[in-house]
Parts: structure tokens; C-alpha cells; sequence
């Protein structure tokens, strides 16, 4: 699937348009007797996800089932090309299920402007494949007879010559901007009444990442033609929900780039890229944390007082470092540098699904002559220079071709858990070696 899939070069420079195209090195000193030379390697080590979000729903009473004239929402957040996607059993039926044909709802149209009002024409009915169809409704037998066929819609008739309703008369979804890239979905169940009335079973739903204009995953619950998987089952017969949410749930977290690397090897100075508490100075860091671009800062930086060497270090044919994506490795770069006693070392590089997030060595730096393993100094600050969103699922994020709606924020740590997600531990995003 497409998560699966390696980017290739230019779905990575669609993420960081305005990247450096080759590493730069500025006002490095001449070796004297009290220089060492040191190499850094900076890495990303994130085991990605392909799922931005997900979650589950179900009904109020017990058991826990949305009937006729019932309704429930889910809350989720998306960026352009993102789209939600959802399963639930046609609760009178021997295998049938609701969902939309993939990749699901998309809740953007192709300017950008969120999608809002009835969007019910995109739910289907599709038949799970494991059981034989009986005529449906409350007396059905369940489970029925097994059946071996693949994952298909159900077009009005199904595979016994059982006639349906349209899942739009049945099942009615409706779509609401709450602003900040923030949707609501609200599923109602309408088959109350009609030759076609059925509760709706407890489901789950799902958001794809988008990379490069690519979905991570376009098909996170079933593929029609296919033979259902992952716990589908389940939910199709039975109306449990339990097994899909714990594969959905172990496909969902974090995916992100980081930005070429800026190092600044700096002497009797505090650290010259930012400070916490206070505003975002103004000389580029800005442009780091927003849009991965480092050129700015560090041609400010040369030659001021107490800089010793600047450096941006782009990954070789991406630019970015990109994270772990199933079998193919993180992005590594590697930069040799000239240190001495007293030297401190000053890092940043951007979450690249972030508004303005960016990884940094803490306020005093780092010793510069360290060797080892020093990515536990490495933490996560939020510039406060433009408005959050979810991470991956924002409209204004830059790296999801956005523009940045602007605040004026002191610089802070980024909490963990925090208002969005929970992220893993900063060192199991971010690897930084000194040799």
C-alpha cells in the first residue's frame, strides 16, 4: 500500500519547498594546535505512522448500538487532500457494513475551503464477503452460513437478490468546519421506517496522512475486490469493533520530516538561535520553524561576535531527512566540524508537520568537544509564531501547502502530552551522534 511506498525525490522537495540545495559551511575557522576536529551526525530515527488519527464511535444505551432516529459525531482535525474514512455494521444483516468508498470523505475542495453540510451521497453499503446473504431485518440469522468472496458494494440488490434502500436513505452524514482545520462528523441513522430499518453497530473511522500529495494509507479499513482483513470481521457480523480499532490504533502517530539541519558552533556568547520565554528574534529562525528554511538565519549569524562556524546540513537527494517508512530506513546527514575547549554547539531543525515547531539543543547549548550519543540535550519548542494545528493535519501548515496564520508567542518547550497528540520521546524522533 502507500505507506509502503518510498517517496522519490520530488514528492520530498514538494515538503520543503524553499529548502537549501546543498550544505553550506560559513566562517569556519583555520585549525590551530587547540582544535579538534568532530563529526555530527544527525538522524531521523521516527518509526511513522500512516494514520494521522483515529478512534472509534458507538451509540449510548446498552447494548451500545445507534438506533433509528439516533445519531453520534466525530471529531477530527485534516489538512488539504486528507480525507476521514469509517466502518459500521448494517446491524440486520448477516455481513453488511456502511462506510464510504476510498479513500473516504474528503472535507476539502480542491481550493482549499472546507466542505460543509450533506455529504450522505458518499456513504455506501458493502458486503464483507464472509457470510451468506439472508433477507434483512430483525429475524436474520446470525451469523448465517460461511461465505468466501471479496469485499463488494452492495448496488441495490446484493449477491442472494435482496433488495436494499441506497446507504444515503439509511445512514445520513453531515460535515461541519469548527474552524482551525477542526471538523465534525455527525452519522445519523435515518433507516428508521423503511422497508430497510436496521440499528447501526459501534464502528471506527480514520484520517490518512498526506505526503507529497500521496495518502499513506487510501484504504485503512477494507479494499473492495479484496478479502476483508485486520478485524473487519468483526464488526461486519458481530458489530465489535474491538479488533479494528487495535490495528487502527497501531497504525496511527507521528509522521514527520525534519529540515535541513542548522549547527553553529559558538564561543562566550549565549546561544544565538533563540531563548525560552522569550519572542522569536527575528533574524530567521522563523523561517526555520515554519517553513524548514535555515538560509535566513544563518547568513545572519555569520561573522557576528562569538561565531565560530555555521553550517546547514540537507539530506544527500531529498534535502529533508525523512523518518522511518516500514522497511526503508530514516534520513542521515553528516557534517565534519572544527571545535576547541570552550566551544558550544547550537542545533535546530523543524518538525516538518508542524506550524511552527522546531528541535532544538536546550538554551546553554551543548559542549561542543562532547562525543557520543547526545540526543537527550535535543528538545522540542513551539516559536510562537504561528497558530497550532494538529500536526499532519493542519490546512495552514506550510509543509502541506499552507500559509501560516500568524501569532507573536514567547518560545516554549512543546508539552507531552499536548492540546493535539502525544508524541514519542524526543530522542526516538531525533538521533544526534558527536564523534
Amino acid at each position: 500500500m502507500n505507506y509502503l511506498k518510498k517517496m522519490n525525490y520530488w514528492a520530498a522537495i514538494a515538503l520543503f519547498p524553499l529548502t537549501l540545495a546543498a550544505c553550506k559551511k560559513n566562517n569556519d575557522s583555520t585549525p590551530t594546535s587547540g582544535n579538534q576536529q568532530s563529526t555530527i551526525t544527525v538522524e531521523n530515527v521516527l518509526n511513522s505512522k500512516p494514520l494521522v488519527e483515529s478512534g472509534t464511535f458507538q451509540g449510548t444505551g446498552t447494548p451500545a448500538l445507534i438506533l433509528p432516529g439516533q445519531s453520534v459525531s466525530i471529531q477530527f482535525s485534516a489538512a488539504k487532500g486528507e480525507a476521514i474514512t469509517f466502518a459500521s455494521m448494517y446491524g440486520w444483516s448477516n455481513d453488511l457494513f456502511f462506510a464510504p468508498a476510498n479513500p473516504g470523505i474528503l472535507v476539502y475542495d480542491t481550493d482549499g475551503k472546507p466542505i460543509e453540510g450533506d455529504v450522505s451521497s458518499q456513504v455506501k453499503l458493502w458486503d464483507n464477503g464472509t457470510r451468506i446473504n439472508q433477507k434483512p431485518g430483525a429475524a436474520v440469522n446470525h451469523p448465517g452460513v460461511a461465505d468466501s468472496k471479496s469485499i463488494s458494494e452492495v448496488k441495490g440488490t446484493d449477491t442472494q437478490g435482496n433488495t436494499y434502500l441506497p446507504a444515503s436513505s439509511l445512514v445520513k452524514a453531515t460535515l461541519k468546519y469548527n474552524g482551525n482545520s477542526v471538523f465534525t462528523l455527525t452519522l445519523q441513522n435515518t433507516s428508521g421506517g423503511t422497508a430497510n430499518e436496521t440499528p447501526l453497530s459501534p464502528g471506527v473511522w480514520a484520517v490518512s496522512y498526506i505526503v507529497g500529495g500521496t495518502l499513506q494509507n487510501s484504504a485503512p479499513l477494507f479494499t473492495s475486490g479484496q478479502p476483508t482483513a485486520n478485524g473487519l470481521t468483526n464488526i461486519a457480523e458481530a458489530g465489535d469493533n474491538t479488533a479494528l480499532s487495535t490495528y487502527i490504533k497501531s497504525i496511527t502517530g507521528i509522521f514527520t520530516p525534519l529540515s535541513p539541519i542548522l549547527v553553529v558552533v559558538y564561543n562566550g556568547i549565549d546561544n544565538p538561535i533563540y531563548k525560552t520565554g522569550e519572542n522569536d528574534r527575528a533574524k530567521g529562525l522563523k523561517y526555520i520553524a515554519q517553513q524548514g528554511n535555515a538560509d535566513t538565519l544563518a547568513a545572519y549569524l555569520k561573522g557576528k561576535p562569538g561565531i565560530k562556524a555555521v553550517y546547514v546540513l540537507p539530506a544527500p537527494n531529498t534535502r529533508v531527512l525523512l523518518p522511518v517508512i516500514g522497511a526503508q530506513a530514516g534520513g542521515k546527514v553528516s557534517q565534519q566540524i572544527t571545535v576547541a575547549k570552550g566551544d558550544r554547539l547550537a542545533i535546530a531543525t523543524m518538525y516538518g508537520f508542524s506550524n511552527d515547531w522546531f528541535f532544538a539543543s536546550a538554551d546553554n547549548g551543548i559542549d561542543a568537544t562532547m562525543k557520543g550519543d547526545i540526543s537527550t540535550s535535543i528538545k522540542l519548542f513551539d516559536d510562537g509564531t504561528a497558530l497550532d494545528q494538529f500536526p499532519g493535519a493542519g490546512i495552514t501548515q506550510f509543509n502541506l501547502a499552507g500559509t501560516p496564520l500568524q501569532e507573536s508567542k514567547p518560545i516554549n518547550a512543546v508539552p507531552n502530552p499536548n492540546a493535539f497528540t502525544t508524541l514519542p520521546d524526543i530522542q526516538n524522533i531525533i538521533k544526534v551522534v558527536l564523534n
